[in-house]
């Protein structure tokens, strides 16, 4: 038989191989279903698969092509109608000009794969590749002719493992290609913010099946990421000048790029002064909000965000993720970390990532990390929306398990009930999440400050900062107006806040001094948060339920529905109080169960260490002396509420030690009569009757010792030696006098205080005008 020229010049495949290795096995899927690999040398039964028409032809020694591509083109069709995946091997070259004379093609199972000890002693390999080589002996190797033909020099058929049937074939790597028509597809669809599964969806639509699209969801994947990658790089320069210029016009502006500002490959971070100053302000729980990054957006975009004395979304800076690595988020975060002056906050807030959680771990160890509830219960929706379709009260049991359980138990309890209800216990995503519960389940997180009014709400700060501006459709060139446009309208809401809070007076609803106190000191949102929690005191009960002497705790249940009961332990001498329901440590306000306790103890005003600055009026205030004389402030405002509450305690022990024999009453009624004479004595000289070893100055002086000395007097005392008595009067007289003094600093204290706090009010007004003014000018223009 003459030599027969194929003339085959087709595509090679999307992933046709290497000649030094497995290649991507990750996303190699060689391994369908109905496959049974050889296994340490052990040959399974080979089941062969006939190709449906005709097979044109079978490779034979002998024949020619006209190129070595040509011929590879022929061994991958041949492949794909048979049913295996193929790959280059080796390969000579000639003496002279070392062109290739010789090449070799075959079965991707060819040989077994080396593990090298060298390659892996050092390091741990965190992702370990399925093992696809089983010694497979099929193979083709064609060798260059004097004429230029390249012609068969051997040819092996048989395979040792099994083939793979035509409707598995496209998932075999060297057959995975991604023809023009379907990028011009999928670039089409991507433009439009849709995903690769539902464009793979689309494409199996369009094309009549899975098998005739040519590729699978991971190489769609694979193909967006890089389009996507390659859209930025032109996009990544403007971005970098839009940051140059902003920071020669704002010497506060800072920004950093991960690697080589030339080549940016890495991610890139900025925030302006305010963003800044907002941070010094309300740092103390940060979102770090990566949904813009999904495949539904095309901005690999990324804002830190929090909340401020209005509860409103406040920025702390922006970042491109352009690279996801642990180590590029590691980067960002301590970039983040070093533009905020190094303070860390309390809690963090993320999307459900294990990447980001390794991150925060290693830079933020001591901060509460969780993942978003609300990203998680979208998550859900779509993980199981089967279970959704069939159970109508599937997703409200579901909230109601993760939002409504009061202890650690009981929510264990509800999960496994729920779990078990629905038939869920093997679901996979469902069992990862369990496992992450403490990170995001509610019980779990209420001992830690993430400033959420609610613990059942969502917070408006969570994706919310750039809603309504980045969507979609928004490129890097839309975005940079966008983004102004929306700190400008963040800025312009709480400056509106600002205004109202000072130029509006809430509606009090009780005669609580409390009340009265509360709307003075608070912001007008967190006032009417506040409001409602003391409003519904009213329908509570709190009973004392045990008394160590220190600490009394209180049962606090609505009238009538002692089932659903929060338990306060109550410090009267410390004026600290704290709530199984642990709102307070969770958003920073007081709750209306120990507001209730609060109400029958006679507790009148809010103590100091119950009103973060945070949410206070004067959250941005620069008065230095503020935190310090406002703890001067409120022990005036306390102090009759901590003497009464101390003097009570201590009698109602009085009382009960007293009364129990006929001694002791005897003893107690003679010291009471004693007590009240001394208390008369110092009502009625205006508390200026001191004591001295334990006996009324008043006496002392009736008995010949003076308590005031003139200069003679002082000056013969000096001359000569005090008796005991005289020296302890002398002690006492210079106490009164430095208590005198000391009160009358307290006195100037607050009353400069009182100026310095209406320089601030003043300062504050006239900047809220300055902003109303700025605004009223822009629209005008």
């Amino acid at each position: 038989m003459d030599n027969e020229v194929i003339e085959f010049d087709i595509g090679l495949g999307g992933g046709g191989g290497s000649e030094d290795g497995d290649g991507d096995d990750v996303l190699d899927e060689e391994n369908v279903a109905n496959c049974s690999p050889v296994i340490d040398g052990n040959v399974a039964t080979v089941r062969s698969y006939s190709p449906q028409g005709d097979l044109d032809l079978e490779p034979y020694e002998g024949m020619e092509f006209e190129s070595e591509e040509a011929a590879k083109a022929f061994y991958n069709s041949y492949a794909r109608r048979v049913g295996f995946s193929t790959r280059v091997s080796s390969s000579r070259r000639s003496r002279k000009d070392g062109a290739i004379i010789q090449r070799s093609f075959v079965c991707a199972k060819e040989g077994f794969r080396n593990l090298n000890e060298k390659r892996t002693k050092d390091r741990e390999i965190k992702r370990p590749r399925t093992v696809t080589r089983v010694g497979c002996k099929a193979a083709l190797s064609v060798k260059i002719q004097d004429s230029g033909m390249w012609v068969v020099s051997n040819f092996v058929k048989e395979h040792n493992h099994e083939l793979v049937p035509p409707d598995q074939v496209h998932c075999l790597r060297s057959h995975r290609q991604i023809s023009g028509p379907a990028k011009t597809l999928i670039d089409t669809l991507q433009a439009a913010g849709m995903g690769p599964r539902r464009i793979m969806s689309a494409l199996i639509k369009e094309y009549g099946g899975i098998s005739k699209v040519g590729f699978t969801e991971v190489d769609c994947r694979n193909y967006m990421r890089n389009n996507r990658q390659r859209s930025l790089e032109g996009d990544i320069q403007l971005l970098l000048d839009y940051l140059k210029q902003m920071n020669i016009q704002n010497p506060g502006f800072f920004y950093a790029v991960q690697g080589d500002e030339d080549q940016c490959t890495g991610n890139v971070f900025w925030a302006d002064s305010k963003a800044r100053a907002n941070y010094n302000y309300f740092g103390d729980t940060v979102t770090f909000d990566t949904t813009y990054r999904s495949n539904r957006y095309r901005l690999p975009f990324a804002p830190f965000t929090g909340v401020n004395h209005h509860g409103q979304p406040v920025l702390f800076g922006c970042a491109f993720l352009i690279n996801e690595s642990e180590a590029s988020f590691i980067w960002l975060f301590k970039t983040w970390l070093a533009a905020m002056s190094g303070q860390p906050p309390l809690s963090m807030t993320t999307d459900h990532d294990a990447v980001i959680r390794s991150a925060i771990i290693q830079v933020f160890p001591e901060t509460r990390h969780r993942f978003c509830k609300w990203h998680i219960f979208k998550k859900c929706q779509e993980k199981l929306s089967h279970v959704f379709l069939e159970h109508p009260n599937f997703e409200a049991n579901f909230h109601k398990c993760v939002n409504l359980t009061e202890s650690t138990e009981e929510f264990e309890s509800c999960w496994l009930s729920l779990v078990d209800k629905y038939e869920l216990r093997d679901h996979d995503w469902l069992q990862v999440i369990y496992l992450d519960r403490r990170q995001w389940v509610q019980v779990y997180l209420r001992d830690a400050f993430f400033a959420e009014m609610s613990i059942t709400q969502r917070s408006d700060s969570m994706n919310s900062y750039f809603d309504g501006y980045v969507n979609a459709s928004t490129n890097l060139n839309q975005f940079f107006k966008l983004y102004e446009k929306a700190v400008e309208s963040r800025t312009e809401k709480e400056v509106k806040a600002d205004y109202d809070t000072m130029n509006t007076f809430p509606v009090l609803k009780t005669p609580s001094p409390m009340e009265k106190q509360a709307s003075e000191v608070y912001t007008k949102k967190l006032f009417m948060r506040f409001q409602e929690e003391l409003v519904a005191t009213l329908t509570f009960m709190a009973n004392k339920v045990e008394d160590d002497g220190l600490v009394t705790t209180y049962q606090v249940a609505k009238f009538g529905d002692d089932h659903s009961a929060y338990y306060v332990r109550f410090n009267v001498l410390e004026m600290k109080a704290t709530c199984s329901c642990q709102m307070f440590e969770f958003s920073g306000l007081l709750c209306r169960h120990v507001l209730a306790v609060f109400r029958v103890t006679n507790v009148l005003t809010l103590p100091s260490h119950y009103i973060l600055k945070r949410w206070s009026r004067s959250a941005k205030s620069s008065v230095a002396l503020e935190d310090r004389v406002a703890d001067v402030i409120n022990y005036y405002l306390e102090s009759h509420t901590v003497r009464y509450n101390m003097l009570r305690h201590e009698a109602f022990k009085f009382v009960e030690e007293g009364g129990e024999t006929v001694d002791s009453y005897t003893v107690a009624m003679a010291a009471l009569e004693e007590a009240s004479k001394k208390i008369f004595l110092a009502v009625k000289h205006e508390g200026r009757i001191s004591l001295v070893n334990g006996h009324c100055r008043e006496n002392l002086t009736r008995n010949g010792v003076h308590a005031n000395y003139n200069s003679e007097d002082e000056q013969r005392s000096l001359a000569c030696p005090l008796s005991e008595d005289d020296m302890d009067t002398k002690i006492q007289e210079l106490s009164y006098q430095l208590d005198c003094a000391n009160q009358n600093c307290e006195v100037y204290r607050a009353n400069l205080y009182s100026v310095l706090k209406d320089i601030d009010d003043q300062k504050q007004q006239l900047s809220i005008n300055v902003q109303s003014i700025k605004l009223s000018l822009k629209d005008g223009l």
